[in-house]
């Protein structure tokens, strides 16, 4: 394994008006790194608010350990996984069921989910140690192509009605979405250089500006309202909480660390299957450092992070995996999890437009699940192989629940454990 900090060799501008790939060991001149870390902010903006919100966490502690979090792991990682660490779904229906959460404003119980959160940020962990010491090729056998290339589709799967059902309030809303993705699409395509590379914050942009045509200037859909930014103090401290640790509360939440383990697995494998470089070596300090920076966010009020499948979308559409821009992205979110007015800007994108962004994003992620088939040249003419990942996109797509008692396991656990479970099961023929 290779020791110290990548060197990250420049590359010049001239790659990216020839669509070049930029490796995990190269970067872009500095000014051109920080435009790209800004990007990965944005594509993960939209989802780290939201999981907080949905059970009562401050958002912009949630920003503030997004970045804390990318930075414990770009330093356990030795700078060599690109990754961004963003709020995980995975928690959300666990800890409102150990807080009773009603649903809407601050969690009073919080401290119980904390607790939960960090004792499921050791068990991650210990699990990171333990693949560090004994390698990969256990976890290889349980989760092996098929099934993990299965589970990153299913996650892009499993969002796309989050955009297409809850995002969008009328026909107006509908065909800003529409009109989103075309822009998305129109920059993608269309243009060259770093326009091209920075599609999703040029189209997120291009989209806002006529939305606010139609809506502010034609009064066509809801205005959009910048008080809330001209209110808003430029510096200030999140809402920061500490946990409880409750014996009741850790055993319903510490088991969501299997299915962040498959998560960051399918994200390892996605990024070298786009990368053509070998990250398996990475896998166990990749662990330790997503269970880590879970247990730094869990014990000051943070959500429980995982590495983001929207930036492994932005990531696939620009061709650019410097973990420079991941180092910046990470300080960048650190500056603005102290800035209310931050958090105002991005709360004030039309939701419409977010959503717009967010079926680019989540489309992208789920071709990436499919491209890890491709590479490895998954046999589907192999019954198993084509049960497995039947099953696993239909239980993830349709958002299959499984209830034991109090502890519910939602669409990507029943499509990440049925998946194990299947090839195990279907590889006994054998």
């Amino acid at each position: 394994m290779r020791t110290g900090w990548p060197s990250w060799n420049l590359r010049s501008a001239q790659v990216l008006r020839h669509g070049g790939v930029i490796a995990p060991d190269e970067r872009l001149p500095w000014p051109q790194t920080l435009v790209m870390g800004v990007q990965h902010v944005v594509a993960m903006f939209g989802a780290t608010v939201l999981a907080p919100i949905l059970v009562g966490f401050d958002p912009n502690v949630a920003i503030l350990m997004s970045g804390v979090g990318t930075l414990i792991f770009f330093l356990l990682t030795g700078g060599r996984v690109p990754s961004y660490l963003g709020s995980s779904f995975a928690f959300i229906g666990v800890v409102i069921a150990a807080t009773a959460y009603a649903g809407k404003g601050p969690n009073a119980q919080i401290g119980l989910a904390l607790g939960g959160i960090v004792a499921c940020g050791l068990v991650y962990t210990l699990i990171g140690a333990l693949v560090q010491a004994l390698g990969t090729g256990w976890i290889e056998r349980l989760m092996p192509p098929v099934v993990t290339g299965a589970v990153v589709a299913v996650i892009g799967l499993n969002l796309a009605s989050i955009p297409v059902k809850n995002m969008a309030a009328g026909a107006f809303d509908s065909w800003m979405q529409a009109l989103t993705f075309v822009c998305v699409g129109v920059v993608a395509v269309f243009t060259r250089g770093m326009v091209q590379r920075l599609l999703i914050l040029v189209g997120l942009i291009v989209a806002s500006a006529v939305y606010a045509l139609l809506s502010n200037g034609l009064g066509l859909g809801k205005p959009i309202d910048l008080a809330g930014i001209a209110g808003a103090a430029w510096v200030g401290a999140p809402a920061f909480a500490v946990p409880q640790f409750s014996a009741s509360a850790m055993l319903l939440i510490a088991p969501v660390a299997i299915i962040l383990v498959a998560e960051n697995l399918g994200h390892i494998k996605a990024v070298t299957a786009m990368t053509g470089r070998d990250l398996d070596r990475y896998m166990g300090r990749a662990f330790m450092g997503d269970g880590l920076a879970t247990m730094v966010s869990g014990s000051v009020g943070g959500t429980g992070v995982t590495t983001y499948a929207e930036n492994i979308g932005v990531m696939a559409a620009t061709k650019i995996y410097s973990t420079a821009m991941f180092l910046m992205a990470g300080l960048i979110a650190i500056v603005l999890g102290f800035s209310p007015k931050f958090g105002a800007l991005i709360q004030a994108i039309p939701l419409p437009v977010m959503g717009g962004v967010s079926i680019v994003v989540f489309g992208l992620i789920a071709v990436a699940g499919a491209k890890i088939w491709v590479d490895n040249r998954v046999d589907f003419s192999d019954n198993r192989n084509l049960i497995v990942a039947a099953v696993t996109l239909v239980l993830g797509t349709g958002d299959f629940t499984l209830s034991f008692g109090p502890f519910s396991l939602g669409g990507i656990g029943t499509a990440t454990f049925g998946a194990i479970a299947l090839h195990a099961l279907f590889g006994r023929r054998s």
